[in-house]
């Protein structure tokens, strides 16, 4: 019997016949569908999947004109983990003249708000310098990182050690207080790019620290908006699922805690976010068809909610994408090719 070879959510590679993999498809939108109360793919959109999971070609795409826009997360680190001492306008540049891509993002090693807060002189100029040298829209891009915010790394208690001994209203205060000192970080060094020149700002991987971390970018958002009219803001989150490490933290009235990637977005349009980062977790224990048929149907169900762009986050581990740092190109582009054919988002 002729089998087709995919690959585990770990990237090991597997065989599996037509009907094996037509029914990892199916349970994988199945379970999105479960745990997200959303509708699942229909048998046309499953069969597509199948399709694009058996094409024998190692790398795939779609037909031209139908692409979408790409942003990056830590665009000026990729190249560095590769082990290549490339600085970053210099990798700026070959995204922009080399890979021709449609945005860039400027980051610093230590990848968080308040960790730039220092440095944020240096940062303006670096941002001022890659401006003059290319004309791709450049954003300015750092976590939110609550933990940070918490003993052994900043001043306040750890919630992590407060909440095993019973300690529940200190370590909600504790994140309470985080919230206020990384919003006025977030907007602080936003700001200052923003009038450096850098054409956005991207709020990354938010909700690490579950939904106090979620709060603060988008309470650092609707700040930003107000006192930048200007300034564009993309969110990117951390994971599907909005963890309840507070768990009673609300915006604008509703509860953060266990919002799926179809309700976030909602809660991120009601900020002023103007781009929305969606995350489907891998599950590296499943099948790549799983995965993927997950993440499609999460992120399809995303995009129907939306009124602002949404760019589905597809790197390691994370939009069916196998969790490797260097992640294979025939999942990558399977990834791609689906999420642009079947969820109608308007980038990755």
């Amino acid at each position: 019997m002729p089998t087709i070879t995919t690959r585990m959510g770990d990237g090991s590679l597997i065989e599996l016949t037509d009907s094996e993999l037509c029914k990892e498809v199916e349970q994988g939108t199945i379970d999105a569908s479960k745990r997200g109360k959303i509708s699942p793919l229909s048998q046309d959109e499953i069969e597509h999947l199948v399709d694009i999971c058996a094409m024998p070609q190692k790398f795939v795409s779609v037909e031209r004109g139908k692409e979408v826009v790409l942003t990056f997360d830590a665009g000026t680190l990729k190249i560095m983990r590769l082990g290549i001492p490339v600085g970053r306008m210099q990798t700026i540049q070959l995204y922009e003249r080399a890979f021709g891509s449609d945005t860039m993002e400027l980051a610093h090693v230590d990848y968080s708000f308040k960790q730039v807060k220092p440095i944020v002189a240096e940062e303006e100029h670096e941002m001022e310098q890659a401006l003059l040298v290319t004309v791709l829209p450049l954003f300015y891009g750092a976590m939110p990182n609550l933990g940070l915010y918490t003993k052994p790394d900043g001043p306040l208690p750890n919630p992590s050690e407060l909440l095993p001994m019973g300690k529940i209203p200190e370590a909600r205060a504790a994140q309470e207080e985080a919230v206020e000192m990384a919003v006025k970080d977030i907007v602080y060094v936003s700001g200052r790019m923003y009038e450096a020149g850098a054409d956005g700002i991207n709020l990354d991987t938010v909700g690490a620290a579950g939904d106090a971390d979620f709060l603060a970018a988008l309470n650092a958002t609707r700040v930003l908006k107000k006192r930048f009219p200007g300034i564009r803001v993309e969110l990117g989150m951390a994971g599907e699922f909005v963890l309840g490490f507070h768990g009673e933290l609300r915006f604008d009235g509703e509860r953060l805690a266990g919002l799926y990637p179809h309700q976030q977005v909602k809660i991120a349009e009601k900020a002023g976010v103007d781009i929305f980062g969606a995350v489907v977790n891998t599950n590296s224990s499943m099948s790549f068809p799983w995965n993927l048929a997950r993440a499609v149907t999460f992120i399809k169900a995303c995009a129907e909610s939306a009124n602002i762009p949404v760019h589905a986050n597809v790197g390691m581990g994370v939009g069916g994408i196998p969790l490797r740092e260097i992640p294979p190109i025939d999942a990558v582009s399977r990834v791609s090719k689906a999420m642009a054919e079947l969820t109608r988002l308007d980038g990755l």
